[in-house]
């Protein structure tokens, strides 16, 4: 019989038990112990009481019945219940009996429980009886209970957020459903005391909120404008209602509306000239705004179209770059610049302002020219054609550029260049021959660049019936041929013009022609007028260019350059123009497509080149999945500064004033004009100035001194020196200036000769010039009637962008006496002049100088000598007396009575040498003299003339002003150095 919980029933069951022990008559510990096989209990933490579910009550059968009604009942030891035992590893439970003789008892904990640590325990008990006897010796003990114990957790812990802050960025004008989360904890085992049940904005005032899972988002559209930064203080409670023992701080930054552009991009890029490559996008790259791209496009231009031809070439002569360019010889340049020996180009106007780059404007009114001989009138087959063209819009009538007609009687073409409605036409006629067949005579190309106001490079290769045309380096084929019979055979001249044609009047002339001078024979004028630019119109007959030279003469000499990474080589792909002004670059990974980007760079090649602007042009198109653009990138402009080059400066020197006997300008050889010229090329740039050396040179006052100005001489080359008469034009029939033509073909160069004088062509090295002008030789078999000649010597690199100084020479005329007064002469010579050192004599500013003198001295040169001689001895006496004179003298009257002394004028003073005299040194000097010009103006030896050094002895009387610094050193045998007058 199962009994629970009632006291009476237990009481009941008790006083059963003793009856039926008292029938039995019978006092043994029979029975073990009995309990109930499960419990659950539940605690609280910090608490040690257990509410166990059913009660801890151990029955024992030996035990009597206590309250039986009809009889009276005696205890016995064996059926109470002495303790119970709990089983299991650091339990932290402990089991009590409270009422042995009932059973009853309770678990407690040993110390306080922290759910946080164990929620649950789990343990067996057992119930042991008291046993028999008083020893309790045999004890019995019950089945092993199993007894489950749940810790109830209180709040003690609050919430705790697990970052120390949060970040996030939003974009303006946009409202977003989250911008980030925020996310606190809590220590707490129980669920109800560890959810975190809401979070709360403490700012106030915010355009923020927050949802109980943490998410913060935006109440309105945010403007950058308004805020660029939002602080939010954000905190958080569990269902316990604790709050957040710290708060937590939220930055939210605005970001502008996201536009695709490339960022990172300076607008202003400086190239300083010489340095090599420049990178022009270092720490570019491209804003997607996060888009899915699938494709990126980008096209780099860099204009150059306001600089010369289209971009910064060369500006050599176009003859002159044929030539670099490896054409052989047979061009014929015929819109050269203008100089004494090629002026048919005079009147046009030009276009001076792109670094001198000879360039012709045509405006329909203006035509030239072309001397006769110039051109064959009938060119030799091949024979080629190239110009730079500038043209456009088109026109209804025909533009000439270069047409070779009838020059009387009538208006037959033989050949001619023009545009009519962007088509560029090359006409050519036959000449008459046996076969009068029909045969292509008109070639014609329809092409876009020919109206497009940009310059381009045309060359036609003709090799007849061929015609094979090259703009920019491309080659086009012409898609009409128009056939025409030979020219009839005639004997009229013919007239090359370009700009125009020249043709008799007719019916049919553009309204726009000026009438020209009448030809002989008939009233002919220009029409066909071109309207554009012009330069480096070239023929060259009897050969045709090949690809190599025509890509040469278009190809520039800067342009846009890109060293690609080897990590990226192959998923991006880059392209070139053939002048490498643009590129384009094309991938799908927007990272290697910034790394490309960033290794693109600028090169100039030229040793001067043109400064300036050159502006750039980024353009970029985006495409993403299903869909062609999905993202509109604009734009992006710049422009490269080329800094101003160091410019060279070319220095002409050497001996400027010499004379020569009448015999050696009347001899096949002719005198040299320029035996010791030296051309010097320097360039002055600013320094930093060594510290050590400014205190050395006595600036230790000034300290702010930062840099100084070095010279230091370069090597380039030279394009052209024009040799002039000064004065009268040279004439033909007693005159003239020769040069060795081989001597000039050996070193490429070439010349012309007019009576203005001559002009040396072609790209060379400046020693090579000056090889050639030491060459330069002057005959006049008619010098009776001349003492004196100047000549003037410029030189110049880039067809006259950098030009020397005018270096001028004067030559006089000795002229000897009769053949009777020899003898007399060279008797008296000996006494003057000394055979050995054959010095030349610097008196007045003339170098006399004689390598193959007569054996004789005229008898009026020996006079002079003689008196001169006389005059020197009487000089040096009075130089003497001056000089005993001044060392009675007080200092005070030396500085007060200087003025007064007597000073000595020779400036009317001639002296004539022998010119029996060989010049032999022209360099030689007095080193006193050197010495005290130095002292008295502060110069460096080389660079003071002698008109220099003459105006700082004032006191010694005037010497002539064109005294050259070469002849200033030359002396005579007598030495004057220590004289003071």
């Amino acid at each position: 019989m199962r009994v629970r919980g009632d006291t009476h029933f237990a009481s009941a069951g008790l006083v059963l038990a003793l009856l039926l022990c008292t029938t039995l008559a019978a006092k043994v510990n029979k029975h073990k112990p009995w309990i109930e096989t499960t419990y659950h209990g539940i605690v609280t933490e910090n608490d040690d009481k257990v509410l166990l579910d059913p009660p801890l009550i151990a029955l024992d059968k030996d035990a009597p019945l206590r309250y039986a009604e009809s009889f009276e009942v005696t205890l016995t030891e064996e059926g109470e219940i002495c303790g119970f035992r709990i089983h299991g590893q650091n339990v932290p439970f402990e089991a009590v009996v409270l009422d042995k003789s009932t059973g009853e008892g309770v678990i407690r904990a040993k110390d306080k429980l922290d759910c946080e640590l164990q929620k649950e325990h789990t343990f067996t008990i057992q119930a042991y009886d008291c046993g028999e006897g008083p020893d309790g010796a045999n004890m019995k003990k019950s089945h092993k209970a199993t007894v489950h114990i749940q810790v109830n957790d209180i709040n003690e812990y609050s919430p705790v957020f697990k970052e120390k802050s949060y970040k996030a960025t939003v974009i303006e004008g946009k409202k977003y459903d989250s911008i980030l989360r925020v996310e606190a904890v809590d220590a707490d085992c129980s669920f109800q005391f560890s959810q975190i049940c809401s979070y709360e904005i403490v700012t106030p005032d915010v355009p923020f909120t927050v949802d109980k899972d943490g998410f913060i988002k935006n109440t309105e559209k945010l403007s950058y404008g308004k805020e660029h930064m939002y602080k939010l203080t954000v905190t958080a409670y569990d269902c316990g209602k604790n709050r957040a023992s710290e708060d937590v701080l939220v930055k939210i930054s605005v970001k502008p509306t996201c536009r695709p552009s490339w960022q990172g991009f300076n607008k202003r890029i400086e190239y300083e000239p010489g340095t090599g490559s420049l990178a022009l996008f270092p720490s570019m790259h491209l804003e997607t705004c996060d888009e899915p791209i699938t494709s990126i496009r980008a096209t780099i231009e860099l204009e150059t179209n306001h600089i010369g031809k289209g971009c910064d070439r060369d500006t050599y002569s176009e003859k002159s770059l044929h030539k670099l360019c490896g054409a052989s010889s047979g061009t014929v340049e015929l819109l050269p610049a203008p100089s004494s020996s090629a002026n048919w180009t005079v009147g046009l106007p030009t276009d001076n302002g792109h670094d001198s780059d000879q360039v012709f404007e045509f405006n329909g009114t203006q035509a030239i020219k072309v001397p006769e001989g110039l051109v064959s009138s009938s060119l030799k087959e091949p024979f080629t054609v190239s110009v730079w063209m500038r043209h456009g819009p088109g026109a209804h009538e025909k533009e000439t550029i270069l047409c070779n007609s009838d020059k009387t009687d009538m208006n037959r073409h033989h050949y001619s260049l023009y545009v009519h409605n962007c088509r560029l036409i090359l006409l050519l006629r036959q000449d008459p021959t046996a076969a009068e067949n029909y045969k292509p005579a008109e070639f014609h190309w329809k092409l876009d660049q020919v109206c497009d106001k940009e310059w381009h490079h045309y060359v036609l290769n003709v090799e007849f019936p061929t015609v094979s045309l090259f703009v920019d380096g491309n080659s086009f084929e012409p898609f009409l041929v128009t056939e025409d019979y030979p020219l009839h055979a005639s004997k009229i001249e013919t007239q090359l013009t370009i700009g125009a044609c020249w043709q008799e009047i007719s019916g049919h002339d553009n309204d726009t022609e000026t009438p020209s001078e009448p030809a002989s024979g008939g009233n002919a004028r220009m029409a066909q007028f071109f309207r554009g630019n012009l330069a480096g119109l070239m023929i060259r007959s009897g050969k045709l260019e090949n690809k190599k030279v025509i890509d040469c003469l278009y190809t520039c000499k800067e342009g846009l350059d890109v060293q690609l990474p080897e990590e990226v080589a192959s998923a991006v792909k880059v392209d070139f123009n053939p002048n490498q002004s643009s590129l384009s670059v094309e991938g799908d990974d927007i990272d290697a497509f910034d790394k490309v980007m960033q290794h693109i760079s600028y090169l100039n090649s030229r040793q001067f080149p043109t400064p300036g602007i050159r502006h750039l042009r980024i353009s970029t198109t985006v495409k993403c999945f299903n869909e062609e653009t999905c993202v509109a990138v604009p734009d992006a402009e710049g422009y490269v500064m080329v800094l101003q080059p160091e410019e060279p400066k070319i220095s002409l020197s050497g001996i400027d004033h010499f004379a020569r006997s009448s015999a050696e300008f009347e001899s096949p050889e002719g005198v040299t004009l320029f035996p010791e010229l030296r051309i010097v090329s320097t360039i002055t740039r600013e320094v930093e100035a060594d510290p050590e050396t400014e205190v050395t040179e006595g600036n230790e006052d000034d300290p702010t001194v930062q840099e100084t100005v070095v010279s230091e001489e370069i090597m380039h080359n030279l394009d052209t020196c024009e040799v002039t008469a000064i004065g009268d034009e040279l004439d033909g029939e007693h005159e003239s200036l020769e040069l060795d033509v081989s001597q000039l073909q050996q070193r490429g160069l070439e010349m012309s000769a007019s009576n203005l004088g001559l002009v040396i062509t072609g790209v060379n090295t400046m020693s090579n010039y000056e090889q050639v002008l030491h060459l330069i030789r002057y005959k006049n078999w008619h010098t009776e009637a001349l003492f004196d000649r100047k000549f003037k010597l410029v030189c110049s690199e880039l067809n006259g962008r950098y030009i020397s100084n005018d270096f001028k020479v004067e030559v006089n005329v000795i002229h000897t006496a009769s053949p009777e007064e020899h003898a007399n002469n060279a008797m008296m010579q000996a006494n003057f002049i000394n055979p050995v050192h054959h010095a030349s004599v610097d008196l007045s500013g003339h170098n006399l100088v004689n390598a193959h003198q007569a054996s004789v001295v005229p008898s009026a040169a020996t006079i002079v000598i003689v008196v001169c001689v006389s005059f020197l001895v009487f000089m040096i006496i009075l130089g003497v007396f001056r000089i005993r004179a001044a060392h009675q003298r007080t200092m005070r009257d030396q500085e007060n009575g200087k003025e007064n002394e007597m000073d000595w004028d020779d400036s009317a003073l001639t002296i004539t040498v022998n010119p029996m005299e060989t010049y032999e040194d022209q360099h030689s000097s007095e080193e006193e003299e050197e010495e005290e010009e130095e002292s008295e103006e502060g110069e460096e030896e080389d660079d003071i003339t002698s008109a220099e050094s003459d105006s700082s002895e004032e006191d010694e009387g005037p010497e002539p002003e064109d005294q050259p610094g070469a002849s200033r050193q030359q002396q005579l045998e007598w030495d004057d150095s220590t004289l003071t007058y």
